[in-house]
């Protein structure tokens, strides 16, 4: 297991940009806001009558909540937050600084998670310059030490703590099982969809032994479940396996319309929410882009043919980038949201490949990306547009789709319990789209 507490490179050079960004870090969210601070903000401002009179309507006291939760600030109509100033800043921000702020604005966009004593910084790609910097270099996800005071642990009691307990097999074994699932991911010999194949078939592997409450490592039988664990984990290292893998994998032709028509529900319903305009001006260009407003199976089928035209395409002119944003995108959520948040493996496998899906039509269905097929042969200013297309694209739907709550309750319910060949056969599905 790891000892030092790292961070990815890209953190190393993230900067925020402020009044340049394109988005505002709060746009479209839910801000909670801690009894502590809610407390603070009220007393801070108490002396100026007109403000505090603002803060008062901004912030929805919320008394039955946790702690954490003690109130809400509501975001206005436009999915704007009430509290920014005409350059789209913080206005309480620039007034009263960062300690005034509550801890979800404090540390954005920063995931902070300790393992027992050892902690892990990443970002979170809802910031389009985090993911920037995440999807557009080749060493962006290189773990690096964490300096002893980084800037990026601001408030170290908030981190997300994740108990590396003995008696807790799941999270005590997790490290061992994410860093083979991250040489899987690293075999870049291989597309990524077979590497997805690959790491269902190892989580199916583990899946009657190694899941959340499992019993199999207590008492006597612990050094058993250990040599299975470790005998799953290096058969996965094996070249004729992979290779194996690799082979049954890209035989399966699979309709792809039904996963359209999924991916098309999950976005127009985001876009009803009320989302804001960026989001419902991508989600609009993408719906219009692949002809899917409106109609039924057979235009499911010809907006599929279009985007695996088009996806053709993007690999033949401009495969190695594309690439990177996919295999750099999928690393990063294996440090940013670890497996232990699911009940087994393969469940959390299969929001892997769920998320890829979308992810891939919606670039597909990019307006940008469709005006690419008229370029005659890749540029520099043709690779600018896309590069823009997938920023934009992996970070609306980080900050709009990934974390809701209707799209998390809608991966509960495809993959069921989350055991077994019939969700293995689910991440098959989805890793081919």
């Amino acid at each position: 297991m790891p000892s030092e507490s790292t961070l990815p490179r890209y953190m190393t050079r993230f900067r925020c940009i402020a009044e340049r960004c394109e988005d505002t870090c709060c746009s479209g969210l839910k801000v909670p806001v801690s009894g502590s601070h809610w407390q603070r903000m009220q007393a801070v401002v108490s002396s100026d009558p007109e403000e505090s009179e603002r803060l008062r309507q901004c912030v929805s006291p919320n008394p039955g909540g946790a702690p954490t939760e003690q109130a809400f600030i509501q975001m206005r109509p436009d999915g704007h937050c009430p509290l920014l100033d005409a350059e789209r800043l913080c206005s309480l921000q620039r007034r009263h600084g960062d300690a005034l702020l509550p801890d979800i604005c404090a540390t954005f966009p920063r995931v902070v998670t300790r393992w027992g004593e050892r902690v892990e910084v990443s970002g979170t790609l809802a910031c389009p310059e985090v993911a920037r910097s995440c999807l557009l270099e080749e060493d962006a996800l290189e773990p690096v030490p964490l300096p002893a005071s980084s800037p990026h642990v601001t408030r170290p009691e908030t981190a997300r703590h994740i108990p590396v307990d003995t008696e807790d097999a799941y999270t005590f074994h997790a490290e061992t099982v994410r860093a083979a699932m991250l040489r899987l991911l690293h075999r870049r010999e291989y597309p990524l969809a077979s590497r997805l194949a690959m790491l269902g078939q190892l989580a199916y592997g583990l899946d009657d032994f190694y899941f959340r409450g499992t019993e199999a490592f207590r008492g006597e039988a612990r050094s058993g479940a250990e040599a299975r664990l470790n005998k799953v984990l290096q058969r996965f290292e094996r070249p004729d396996i992979l290779d194996a893998v690799h082979r049954d994998f890209t035989g399966l032709t699979l309709p792809g319309g039904p996963c359209v028509g999924l991916f098309r529900s999950v976005l127009k319903a985001r876009m009803a929410a009320g989302r804001g305009e960026r989001f419902s001006s991508l989600v609009r260009g993408v719906l219009d882009s692949l002809r899917l407003e409106n109609g039924g199976a057979s235009d499911l089928d010809a907006a599929w043919h279009t985007y695996a035209e088009r996806w053709s395409h993007l690999e033949a002119r401009y495969g190695e980038r594309v690439h990177r944003y996919f295999h750099n995108s999928t690393e990063h959520q294996l440090w940013r949201a670890p497996f232990t948040d699911s009940p087994s493996l393969l469940a959390y496998v299969f929001r892997l490949t769920l998320r890829v899906g979308l992810l891939r039509l919606t670039l597909a269905g990019h307006p940008r990306v469709a005006e690419l097929r008229h370029k005659p042969s890749p540029t520099s200013e043709s690779q600018e547009h896309l590069d823009r297309a997938a920023v934009e694209t992996f970070q609306l739907l980080a900050k709009h789709v990934e974390q809701s709550p209707d799209y998390l309750s809608l991966a509960e319910g495809l993959v069921g319990p989350g055991r077994g060949a019939e969700t293995l056969g689910k991440v098959l599905v989805f890793a081919t789209f």
